[in-house]
């Protein structure tokens, strides 16, 4: 109930009142049963609401019933979600993907949004024919603009993508987690990006990607991705795949969790269970835990501790931790390094300039013609050395 009421805030309603309503399942016609209906009546009455939000995804035909039983607006979660992420969309493929999203949405439920339901007339000149209602326009007029969205969302994932693959040469992190948890505020303190920085659910819906420069190591590109949330509307995370590719195409994962949230553990397996549809489940991951500040007893700290391989505690706001966090960050990244010998032509400009920007150099040994040289680098980078007189043995 907390949750839903924030997204309800969120999305600029004020909430004045509760009802949870206990049974085995939801009704399949109404969700709620008949007394339950009876009694929201009676609260909707007493406070004047103008809008019912459920925490349930309703199906059409349970919106349509509970409007017509209670005579107000009903709204569901996944419309609340897509309302939010309507209002926060600020680029063009943001603005896109939420569109389609909301199209998906809504086309089966217009028949609770159309109460005129009039004949167009049909036939040319004759008036014969069934005629056409004013709902089959609308769904033909919606499939035409999600056809029109998927092929320029189309173009714009192509764009993505090639912009990602231009960037496999450098090593990329990538912010996740649960909405409201730190990751803007993270970002913001590791890259010193303009982001927006706030106490929201779903502050931000849109990709960033900043360079952060890491003392001793180099530099990485840091991502953070739109928050994930219990329940995401599905049609909601098809359209932000592409925008989620940053994710899928990491070095590494920072799953970012609210250490003070009361349901942190909840969270965690929420963002896992996303990630695993997104395919993004296999790579190496380093769990965050943020907002230590504001955790009274350290002891769920030494259990969420406990439940994972690799684990650091800090606090964004207050610059607790940040130094341990970058030290794991190097020590994960490095995982995948190698040693490589490299031999090549002293004057071989391009190639030093290659392995200093990805690698660390750990010796060399230089004559007249030729240098031999030393260095850490990942493999995906080892591997992309050779030819014109260069010979590179991995160790």
């Amino acid at each position: 109930m907390d949750e839903i009421r924030g997204l309800a805030t969120t999305a600029g309603v004020q909430v004045v009142h509760e009802v949870i309503q206990v049974r085995p399942r939801p009704h399949p016609a109404t969700c709620l049963g008949s007394g339950k209906i009876e009694e929201l009546a009676e609260l909707i009455e007493a406070h004047e609401a103008e809008l019912v939000v459920f925490d349930n995804n309703l199906t059409p035909a349970q919106s349509r019933n509970l409007e017509e039983a209670l005579q107000t607006i009903i709204v569901d979660r996944s419309e609340v979600i897509l309302d939010i992420f309507a209002t926060r969309a600020q680029t063009y493929e943001a603005k896109l993907q939420v569109e389609l999203a909301q199209l998906l949405y809504f086309r089966p439920r217009l028949k609770q949004m159309w109460t005129h339901l009039e004949r167009i007339e049909g036939g040319i000149g004759t008036g014969r024919g069934p005629g056409e209602r004013q709902i089959e326009t609308d769904r033909r007029l919606i499939d035409r603009r999600v056809s029109e969205l998927r092929r320029r969302l189309k173009v714009v994932e192509g764009r993505r993508r090639r912009e990602v693959a231009r960037r496999s040469d450098q090593l990329t992190v990538s912010l996740v987690g649960y909405t409201n948890s730190g990751k803007s505020t993270l970002m913001q303190v590791l890259a010193g990006a303009g982001v927006l920085v706030a106490d929201k659910l779903f502050a931000t819906v849109d990709t960033l990607t900043r360079r952060w420069e890491i003392p001793g190591w180099g530099h990485v590109l840091l991502s953070d991705t739109v928050g994930f949330v219990r329940n995401l509307p599905h049609h909601l995370v098809a359209s932000f795949r592409s925008t989620l590719e940053e994710a899928r195409q990491a070095d590494l994962l920072l799953h970012v969790a609210d250490a003070g949230h009361p349901r942190v553990t909840d969270q965690i397996e929420t963002v896992n269970r996303v990630l695993a549809d997104l395919g993004a489940d296999q790579l190496p991951q380093l769990l965050v835990l943020n907002k230590v500040d504001t955790v009274e007893d350290r002891t769920d700290i030494d259990i969420l501790r406990a439940r994972t391989d690799r684990c650091v505690v800090i606090s964004a706001s207050e610059d607790v931790g940040l130094g341990r966090l970058t030290a794991t960050v190097c020590e994960m990244l490095g995982e995948g390094e190698v040693e490589a010998e490299i031999t090549t032509n002293i004057g071989n400009g391009r190639l030093l300039a290659f392995l200093n920007e990805h690698g660390r150099m750990t010796d060399s040994e230089y004559n007249e013609q030729t240098m031999r040289l030393i260095y850490r680098i990942p493999r995906r980078f080892a591997e992309q050395i050779g030819g014109d007189g260069t010979t590179v043995t991995l160790r």
